[in-house]
């Protein structure tokens, strides 16, 4: 049982939701810190899914703005930018073809270039509104929780 009132379990779970905030890193490696901080599985869990949504609301509003200012103002971050878009366009063929259920694939998938970050960048790109693509990423990013859980308990194996 997690003793809230502990200041050791409360620095556990803010230092796992604060590594699941990061881009790349995100939940995938936040819930496997958690647990070696010595969080019960479960809790690892909760704390990087809240903290891996965190972000999402506000790359979906914001990220478009964002990308036409420093393509504007910056050749070197213009380029940077390219890429992300690249990439993300890349990475939404099953989401144009499959809408909700793509998109929460894309999420849930505990790949590398999947995740809630590329979520919601392919969301702001394809005009998916906020009322539809939060909750498709909110259930990917639960999919993708489990299925880190899963592993890092020994639960699933990877042949």
């Amino acid at each position: 049982m997690l003793d809230w009132f502990s200041e050791t379990a409360l620095r556990q779970l803010l230092g796992t939701l604060l590594v699941s905030v990061v881009p790349v890193i995100e939940l995938r490696g936040a819930i496997p810190i958690g647990v070696a901080l010595g969080l019960h599985p479960f809790w690892a869990m909760l704390a990087s899914i809240v903290g891996n949504m965190l972000p999402v609301p506000f790359i979906i509003l914001f990220v478009r703005h964002v990308f036409t200012w420093l393509k504007r103002h910056s050749p070197l971050l213009g380029r940077l930018v390219q890429k992300l878009e690249d990439k993300a366009h890349n990475k939404s063929a099953v989401v144009i073809k499959y809408r909700a259920i793509g998109l929460c694939l894309l999420v849930a998938v505990p790949f590398p270039g999947t995740g809630a970050w590329t979520g919601s960048l392919v969301a702001a790109l394809l005009d998916i509104p906020l009322r539809e693509a939060v909750p498709t990423i909110l259930l990917g990013v639960i999919i993708a929780g489990l299925i880190v859980t899963g592993v890092t308990c020994g639960v699933i194996t990877i042949f």
